[in-house]
C-alpha cells in the first residue's frame, strides 16, 4: 500500500509533509531553538533572520519555536478527536446496521437530528459553556463529527451481514458481539479509513479556528490558531505572524486531504472511474 501511495506525486508530497510535522511534534525540544513561552523584550517583532527564522511576536517569542510546539497541539487534537468520532460512529453504525428495524430507525433519526445543527456553531456553543481546555476541545470535536462515520459503517454492515461467512458464524454459535467485532467491522473499515484521514485535517482546521477566536487552546500554550490571533493586530507591520502559521495550517490540512483522496482511489477504485 505504501508503494501505491508514493506512486502519486501529490499524495507522496502530502505524506512527506505529514512526516515532517509529526517529526516536529515528537522531537520539538530538539528542533525548536528557543523556549516557545520565553519573552525577549529586546527582540519584539523582529523580522525573519538567521537568529529567528520565522521572526518574533509582540512579546519577543520565537515564531518558529511556537509553530514547532504548536504542531503537538494540532496533531494531538486531530488524532484524538478523530479517534473519538471513529469509536462513537462505529458503535452506533454497527448496531444500527446489524440489528436494523426499530433500532436502526431510532439511531438514524438521532443521526439526522445531529446533522441538522451546523457542526462548527454547535462546537462554539458547547465550548462557550465548558471551560476552554485541550481535552474539552478534543471531546467536543470528536462527539460532533461521528455521524458521517456512523452512516458509512451502517451501510457496510447492512451489506456484509448477508454474506455467507456471517451465516456460518451464526450456525457455529457465535454471539452478535463476536460477529460484529470479529467479522463485520474489520471488513467495513476501508471507506472509514478515508473518512478518518480527511477528518484529521478537518479537526486541525476547527481547532485553529477556535484558537483564533480566543476560545480554543489558551495562552501561553502555543497553537497555530493562537499565533494567527496574535498577528491580526499587527498584520501590516509584522506579516510573518500570520503568513507562517497560516501556511502550516494550509499545507497540513491539504496534506491530509491529498492522502485521503489517494486512499479513496486505492480502496474504492470504482469511484475514480
Amino acid at each position: 500500500m505504501i508503494k501505491e501511495l508514493l506512486n502519486n506525486k501529490m499524495a507522496a508530497a502530502g505524506i512527506v509533509f505529514i512526516v515532517v510535522i509529526i517529526g516536529f511534534a515528537v522531537f520539538a525540544p530538539a528542533i525548536a531553538p528557543y523556549d516557545p513561552a520565553a519573552v525577549d523584550t529586546n527582540n519584539i517583532l523582529t523580522a525573519p533572520s538567521r537568529d529567528h527564522v520565522f521572526g518574533t511576536d509582540t512579546l519577543g517569542r520565537d515564531i518558529f519555536s511556537r509553530i514547532v510546539y504548536g504542531s503537538r497541539i494540532s496533531l494531538s487534537i486531530g488524532f484524538i478527536a478523530v479517534g473519538i468520532a471513529l469509536l462513537t460512529g462505529m458503535v452506533f453504525g454497527s448496531i444500527a446496521g446489524y440489528y436494523g428495524g426499530r433500532i436502526d430507525s431510532i439511531i438514524m433519526r438521532f443521526v439526522d437530528i445531529m446533522l441538522c445543527f451546523p457542526a462548527f456553531f454547535l462546537i462554539l456553543a458547547v465550548i462557550a459553556v465548558l471551560e476552554p481546555s485541550i481535552f474539552n476541545i478534543m471531546a467536543v470535536i470528536g462527539l460532533t463529527g461521528w455521524m458521517g462515520i456512523a452512516r458509512l459503517i451502517r451501510a457496510e454492515v447492512m451489506t456484509l451481514k448477508e454474506r455467507d461467512f456471517v451465516a456460518a458464524s451464526k450456525v457455529m454459535g457465535a454471539s452478535d458481539a463476536w460477529i460484529v467485532l470479529r467479522h463485520l467491522i474489520p471488513n467495513a473499515l476501508p471507506p472509514v479509513m478515508v473518512s478518518a484521514t480527511l477528518g484529521i485535517g478537518g479537526a486541525i482546521l476547527v481547532e485553529s479556528s477556535l484558537s483564533f477566536l480566543g476560545i480554543g487552546v489558551q495562552p501561553p500554550t502555543p497553537s497555530w490558531g493562537s499565533i494567527l490571533m496574535d498577528g491580526k493586530s499587527t498584520l501590516g507591520a509584522a506579516w510573518w505572524l500570520t503568513v507562517f502559521p497560516g501556511l502550516f495550517i494550509l499545507f497540513t490540512v491539504l496534506a491530509y486531504n491529498l492522502l485521503g483522496e489517494r486512499l479513496r482511489d486505492m480502496l474504492e477504485p470504482g469511484l475514480k472511474e
